[in-house]
Formats: C-alpha cells, structure tokens, sequence
C-alpha cells in the first residue's frame, strides 16, 4: 500500500505538505501546480486515504518510549506523557504508532510515520539516529543542546526552588538530598538537573548538604536503601529532598522501620506527584510535575510543525507547582 512518503517521494516534496494536500488544508500555500503533481503522484499509486471512523485521519505521528512497557507502568511519570500525548491525538484524529526502544526492531515500525516523538533520555548518537529518521522531531523530558531541535522540558532550577522555599520557611537549615541516576545505552550517565539546581540554591542559601546527599536509582527500593545509608551514618537531616514520589515512599517506608516519626522528627518532600503519593502514610507532599501536560503540549506543538513547516525550533520549559500534603513540618 502507498503511503505519504511514497507520494512525497514521487512528487519531490515534503511528507506534511502532501498530507495537508491530500486533506484539503486550505490554509497551505503552495503553488497549483505542486498540489496537482501530489494529486497525479497519489492517483499513480492508487493510494487509499487512512481513517478513523468517518474522520480523515490527520497525519500519522511515532512516539518512542524511552522505557519499556514494564517500566512505564511501574514509573507512570512517562506513562503519564504518553497519556497526553494520545488523548490529544484521539481528539484530533491523528494516528499513532506507538513503539519502545526495548522492542526488537522498534524503529522498523517508524519508517513511515510523518513526524516523530521521542520521550525520556537517549544517548547523542540515539538524537542522531531519529533526526535521520525523520525530519520532523521532538523530544520531551530531554533537554537537546542542538538549535535546530524542538524540545518540552521540566523547568527544574523553578522547582527545586520551589520546594527549597518551602522547606527553608519551615526553618529547617540541614536538608538531604536523595537522587537516581539514568544512562544511555552506552552506560553515559545522563545529567541531573535536579541535583544540579539543589546544591546551587543550598551553596546560595548556607544550607548543610553534603553529609546528607546520596545517589541511586530511581526506584521505590533504592529510595529505602538511600535513607537506610542515612541512618547508619547516625546523623539525619531535619528534612528530605527526594527527586521522585518513588525515591520518597522508599525513603519513608526506612523511616518507619527504624522507628523515627514522620513529619515529628524528619521532613520529606517529593517530586513528581503521581497518584499513589495522596495515599502514603502521611500523605506525601511533593512538587507537581505536569507530565500529562507536557505530553499534551508536545502532541500539540509537534501538530504545529507539521502544519505550518517552517519555523525555528523552540525550547519550551514547564513550569511546577508545590502539593501540601501532610510529610513536612
């Protein structure tokens, strides 16, 4: 079966511009005779529009998890982007091919997709590979240094002084920091810019840190294993920065075994706000991360490009907001 591309090829013009020709987008400005060489290029190859219901279907979008399936259910931070995504391209009638980067052979399934959306963190050569892949590309929660690149991002230095505030208002002076590291496939760790803003704002501000800073994964267990490391040292801060809800629950639960009473004795403050966070023992309170959101403006800026095709790249920053629960004090 014909596709876009094909037409594309065919008639020596770009993939979105025969989408919108095909669709009938009168907004496109394109000379008479580049619509009729798409029209004459897609009747040569019989090709059959695709639909979804009575509805022409827009264009057709790739997304690309970072993580595999079984990691986005147990971390819905990511789950959450791609929900966004997708709603927005159910309400638009855009379709979707949906591949993770730990299915064998995922980026056969992305050949003839229009554009492409890539989620989570991939290594330079990975940002390389999908920029020949397609042309039309952008990367949400992965800051790229290259300006030619649209990218959606947390806009972390905001956060994490947002939660600092917080917890300096509550007078406390010595704050823990409890992080994950992710790599590439290459094993090339990638940076934390949560990390990165907190010991700004601390080496700003005169809070103790460095006794109380540790790193592991991104995980609920790592989180306990980071303040069970904590409370050997026998020495804890008054309050906890974790850079995920995970990493916080982990750390909580330590706490509770080893008998220290929180919010009494130590403060916990995480990142993310996922769903289950409203429901520990006591409820969490955390830095919102609007991961929907993101998804949502990524399908919607993503849909923008290819409508409009020109353009500079742009670098939109998140901002989040601060969920009072019951963990500080």
């Amino acid at each position: 079966m014909a596709t876009i591309k094909d037409i594309a090829k065919a008639a020596n013009v770009s993939a979105a511009a025969v989408s919108r020709i095909l669709n009938h987008d009168e907004t496109l400005n394109v000379a008479p005779e580049t619509r009729q060489k798409v029209l004459d290029a897609a009747k040569k190859l019989n090709y059959v529009k695709r639909t979804r219901g009575i509805r022409k279907t827009l264009f057709t979008l790739g997304i690309v998890q970072w993580f595999s399936s079984q990691d986005e259910q147990a971390d819905n931070y990511y789950l959450l982007i791609r929900q966004g995504i997708e709603d927005y391209c159910a309400s638009h009638h855009i379709q979707i091919v949906r591949a993770y980067k730990s299915d064998l052979n995922y980026a056969e399934s992305l050949k003839e997709v229009d554009c492409l959306i890539c989620i989570g963190k991939f290594s330079e050569k990975e940002v390389r590979f999908f920029q020949k892949l397609n042309s039309c590309v952008l990367f949400l929660d992965m800051p790229v240094a290259d300006s030619q690149v649209s990218t959606v991002n947390l806009d972390f230095p905001q956060a994490v002084t947002l939660a600092m505030d917080y917890l300096t208002s509550l007078g406390h002076r010595e704050i823990g920091f409890l992080t994950g590291t992710e790599y590439s496939d290459e094993g090339t760790p990638f940076p934390d810019y949560r990390k990165k803003a907190f010991i700004h704002y601390c080496e700003e501000h005169g809070i103790t840190w460095k006794p109380y800073l540790r790193e592991g994964r991104f995980r609920m267990e790592s989180g306990y294993e980071m303040m069970c490391s904590l409370i050997e040292a026998e020495k804890l801060p008054s309050a906890v920065f974790a850079a995920s809800d995970p990493i916080a629950m982990g750390a909580l639960k330590a706490l509770q075994e080893h008998g220290f009473s929180v919010p009494k004795e130590i403060s916990i403050i995480g990142f993310d706000d996922i769903s289950i966070s409203g429901f520990t023992s006591p409820p969490l309170t955390t830095v919102h991360a609007p991961a929907y959101h993101m998804g949502k403006y990524g399908a919607s800026l993503i849909h923008h490009i290819i409508r409009n095709q020109t353009g500079p790249a742009m670098k939109i920053l998140l901002p989040c907001s601060l969920t009072l629960r019951e963990s500080c004090r």
